[in-house]
């Protein structure tokens, strides 16, 4: 791969031959993924992550929060933010599944609160504004969003609303040519840090999937109140918002799209979100099993190694293969959602499987750490506490589990 600097800091990647990536059945498409131009660009960022972040991880998660606009700028100007975004608006212009080889390889940051809030800033705040904003819109946050100028955060879930989006209670009132916006959000990713929110919120009084509506929300404006930074059991690095809106004016030119489609943009977002997410915890998983042998092969218990009993090898594999299965779910889901289908099902399966892999990786490897895996001194300690998320955050496994049910019409109706 030939890479030349477009505007003096932003990769534009030209493929070998001159192929176009993405569209038109590109080899991205049918290889999910894994191709010589997706390992290219991992390898581009993986020297970012060892040179920039791994090394002050620990510091980081002692301190509860890391340096957003830091080490987003520093990813922006290499063009990790905006990889399948347009290239008029500071991206890369590639396809989904180049988004996903980076997410994969940010995997390798030692830990997930890090790449759970990159995931927020590169594809998840980012792809209704992407697709359904205008361009006044895109020029005034997603331009520098991509560049890492920004710190973006996403406000949809509420103490009373979290799995079940339509039940949110904050309001965005038009007056005049404003919104007018109070209530609420909860668990919001980069809160304490962010420039701008990507907020779902009530605009009419008609049925809950047809009265809301995405707005771009600047976090400097009166009315609006960090109210703390919430205590976690994991994911310390990544800080993580309760907030509050007290009759907060924005410009009505800051609504995504058209009024009301908000919640089926959302549910679009959402899409691109949890495929993310299974993409970020495929190489952990692989590293905490790596590691779970390498220790386990050098401990002894009973004067042999502890790796050599049956049950701990058998169980690794075991552990291994479903690894490898998820990615395969994971890379045909993608394959598909490049070519323009609908993968709400098989997104669905990939983000339950990946929630209840990442328990039962973390668990088990745990186990064979013995006294040691009870401390914070080793990783599997670390990625015990961070993926217990992964079940919750993004849509809880139970909701997973009806969205299957739905597409597979065994859903009691209601």
């Amino acid at each position: 791969m030939a890479m030349a600097l477009r505007g003096g800091r932003r990769w534009a990647w030209v493929l070998r031959g001159g192929a176009a990536p993405g569209g038109g059945g590109s080899s991205g498409q049918r290889d999910g993924g894994d191709t010589p131009q997706h390992r290219d660009l991992r390898a581009t960022l993986r020297k970012i992550i060892d040179k920039e972040i791994n090394p002050f991880v620990d510091k980081w998660e002692e301190e509860g929060q890391f340096p957003a606009h830091k080490v987003f700028k520093t990813l922006g100007q290499a063009g990790f933010l905006g990889v399948d975004k347009p290239i008029e608006y500071g991206g890369m212009g590639l396809d989904f599944s180049y988004s996903i080889a980076v997410a994969e390889e940010l995997g390798n940051i030692r830990c997930g609160g890090i790449p759970m809030a990159i995931g927020v800033q590169a594809g998840m705040a980012t792809p209704a504004l992407t697709r359904f904003g205008s361009d006044e819109l895109k020029k005034q946050f997603l331009v520098p969003t991509i560049a890492g100028d920004f710190v973006a955060c996403l406000g949809i879930s509420e103490a009373g609303a979290g799995s079940d989006v339509a039940s949110i209670k904050t309001t965005a009132v038009r007056k005049g040519d404003e919104y007018v916006i109070n209530g609420g959000k909860m668990w919001t990713t980069s809160g304490c840090q962010a420039d701008w929110m990507c907020l779902l919120a009530n605009t009419s009084e008609g049925p809950p999937h047809r009265n809301k509506s995405l707005i771009c929300l600047p976090m400097n404006l009166p009315g609006i109140h960090v109210a703390k930074k919430i205590d976690k059991l994991g994911m310390r690095s990544s800080d993580t918002a309760q907030i509050f809106f007290e009759d907060v004016r924005v410009p009505s030119k800051n609504l995504i799209g058209e009024e009301g489609k908000g919640f089926t943009y959302q549910m679009l977002q959402f899409q691109e979100e949890r495929l993310w997410g299974v993409a970020a915890a495929l190489t952990p998983l692989e590293t905490i099993i790596q590691e779970t042998i390498d220790y386990t092969r050098q401990r002894k218990v009973f004067d042999r190694p502890v790796l050599h009993n049956q049950a701990v090898h058998f169980r690794l594999a075991e552990l291994a293969t479903e690894v490898e299965l998820l990615r395969s779910l994971l890379y045909r889901t993608v394959a598909l959602y490049v070519e323009g289908n609908d993968v709400t099902k098989f997104a669905s399966m990939a983000k339950l499987k990946a929630g209840r892999l990442a328990r039962e990786v973390t668990d088990s490897s745990l186990q064979f750490w013995g006294g040691m895996g009870f401390t914070s001194e080793v990783l599997v300690s670390r990625f015990y506490r961070d993926f217990r998320l992964m079940s919750i955050g993004g849509g809880t496994d139970e909701t997973m589990l009806s969205i299957i049910c739905k597409y597979m019409e065994t859903l009691p109706s209601k």
